[in-house]
């Protein structure tokens, strides 16, 4: 919980110590109450006192009184604004720290995980910040204070006091230790039903074609069954706290009174006025103690939540970011050149290498092309120039230089990457086709038009109602997957990179957008690098040279023509895509 106080700003500090503050001298004024009191009970018994000796000390506590109200909305309008703060700064850090993570961190957290960390549990800190803050320090300082006020008086009612603090602190430490991991559970929990929820409304379409709907509703119900069932528990064990404080308090009230009027009757006829005084000064500091304890019951209903919160807060600003950016930036000696070193590559949490001992280069203007059955670890071989992953074993090269030794916005800036899953941002065509930032001018609308005619998507932009300005959905949801592919496609010629990496992104093309898309390319981008991951063979028949994947390994790499004669695994996945005749024309 202390890691967090790190997302305060400097003038937070300041603004906290005037809480501090204003809540010290809040309890200072409450205290002075039943001083007061005590004063005017003893005037009001003593035969020589005036009126104007009582209004006085009544117009003390009034003082007093109204002195607390201010220092109490005072403190509130601050403790509020800090919350506010904190959560504002909270939020930013989770985000900007989600941003820096590379693939191996997103798959330490889920999406749905993320997401509650950075709403319910900003919030729940949010919460004990902005209820807890005054509360945490007002109960401890007045608890203290008043037993100091009342400690000496008088021993039979100091214990009488003593006892009603010693059993509201045992009900206090059981129920927390009960309910603790309860809460620790129901994050957990939070997570899970985010990740069902998610899950169904993103996958709705395939629910209801597959009428899948009662098979969601069991899973949701199970999830939320359960949530709801330790939220109950805790309810009720939070339940158990308000009568027994009541009861305390009550009896504790009444146990002064009692314990006072046997304490009068045995004392003389001074001591019964100085008794008195003493048994209402008690019954107001014991109250005062008693709330004290109430205000903190108050705080341990919120703290083992938000403690929890805390932990899954700092777990994420505290996790280690595996792609380090360096510090090269600058001209280099080659462009457009990208050279595999003896690569090997194994996931964090995995035993076996996924990819073994690879190595190639391919020239500024070449396109190479990589190819395999299913898991051959086409797409991961390619993740690594951008650094979605770094090499396990050996290194990569972009222009002559390792890519970890490149900033990462400069190395990005080379990079035109097509992901095998396009990804559409809520905005126009245009905001899609321009989104990002590649240290050039931001691409204006006849270069943006250009893209989009490049990568064959000019045909269904210019029939949507408002062309380059019409809306696009979150995640591309009213276009059709084709056409996203068109678009993620545009976006990538629209930044003019030295290297274009294509992540199997043609597979959801009719084979004549296809082969006009990849006709229209190549001229395009007859000047800068290309990296093509596909299934099609038509598709990279044409490539300068094809790298095959079996296994991980490299089994044969050339042009088309030569894997033909020179690699069998080549050979059948083309036969199984074409005809001998049309391999022999092709």
């Amino acid at each position: 919980m202390i890691k967090l106080f790190r997302n305060f700003e400097k003038k937070d500090y300041l603004l906290f110590l005037v809480v501090a503050f204003l809540v010290v001298f809040s309890v200072f004024l409450d205290l002075r109450t039943p001083e007061y009191m005590s004063k005017i009970t003893m005037l009001v018994q003593t035969e020589d006192s005036t009126m104007k000796e009582i209004l006085n000390a009544g117009g003390h506590m009034l003082v007093c009184a109204v002195g607390s109200l201010i220092c109490t909305i005072c403190v509130g309008f601050f403790t509020s604004l800090l919350a506010a703060r904190f959560s504002r700064n909270t939020r930013r850090k989770i985000f900007y720290k989600v941003e820096d993570f590379g693939l191996a961190e997103m798959k330490k957290f889920s999406t749905s995980s993320l997401i509650t960390r950075t709403t319910n549990d900003v919030t729940q800190i949010e919460m004990l910040l902005a209820m807890g803050l005054q509360l945490l320090i007002k109960s401890p300082v007045m608890a203290v204070w008043a037993l100091l006020k009342i400690l000496g008086k008088s021993g039979e009612l100091s214990a009488v006091t003593g006892i009603g603090v010693v059993i509201i602190v045992i009900t206090n430490l059981t129920i927390i230790r009960i309910v603790s991991p309860r809460f620790a559970k129901i994050q957990t929990l939070t997570d899970k039903i985010n990740g069902v929820t998610r899950e169904n409304i993103t996958g709705i379409r395939v629910v209801h074609a597959f009428n899948a709907e009662k098979f969601e509703e069991k899973r949701f119900s199970s999830v939320n069954d359960d949530i709801s069932n330790t939220h109950l528990t805790v309810t009720k064990t939070f339940a158990v706290m308000d009568p027994i404080m009541n009861f305390v308090m009550h009896f504790q009230h009444l146990g002064i009174y009692v314990v006072g009027a046997y304490l009068i009757v045995q004392s003389g006829m001074m001591g019964k006025i100085t008794m008195f005084s003493n048994m209402v000064v008690f019954s107001s500091y014991g109250i005062q103690v008693i709330m004290s304890f109430l205000m903190l019951t108050m705080i341990f209903m919120i703290w083992p939540r938000a403690k929890v919160s805390a932990e899954r807060i700092n777990a994420v600003l505290d996790e280690d970011v595996s792609i380090i950016s360096g510090t090269f930036e600058g001209d280099t000696a080659e462009r457009g050149t990208v050279e595999f070193r003896n690569v090997s590559f194994k996931y964090p949490d995995a035993d076996e290498y996924l990819l073994k001992n690879i190595s190639f280069k391919v020239n500024q203007g070449e396109t190479i092309a990589f190819i395999g059955s299913t898991g051959s670890g086409k797409s991961t071989l390619i993740n690594l120039v951008p650094r979605l992953y770094d090499a396990t074993d050996g290194d990569v090269f972009v222009d002559g230089i390792n890519v970890k030794e490149y900033k990462l916005k400069e190395l990005n800036n080379k990079i035109g990457y097509i992901p095998q899953t396009a990804v559409m941002f809520t905005g126009s065509v245009f905001d899609n086709v321009t989104y990002g930032d590649n240290g050039k001018e931001k691409p204006t609308l006849d270069k943006v038009k250009e893209a989009v005619k490049v990568a064959q998507a000019k045909s269904f932009v210019e029939k949507m109602d408002n062309g380059y300005d019409s809306h696009i959905a979150r995640g591309g949801t009213n276009v059709s997957g084709g056409q996203k592919q068109r678009l993620s496609i545009a976006r990538a010629i629209a930044r003019d990179p030295e290297i274009y990496i294509f992540d199997d992104s043609f597979s959801a093309l009719d084979y004549q957008t296809d082969a006009k898309l990849r006709s229209e390319l190549k001229k395009y981008t007859k000047d800068a690098t290309s990296m093509i991951v596909a299934q099609r063979i038509g598709t990279i028949m044409n490539a300068d040279k094809i790298v095959v994947l079996d296994k991980g390994e490299c089994v044969g790499m050339g042009t088309h023509k030569e894997l033909l004669k020179n690699c069998e695994i080549y050979k059948e996945i083309a036969l199984s895509q074409l005809s001998e005749e049309e391999l022999e024309n092709a």
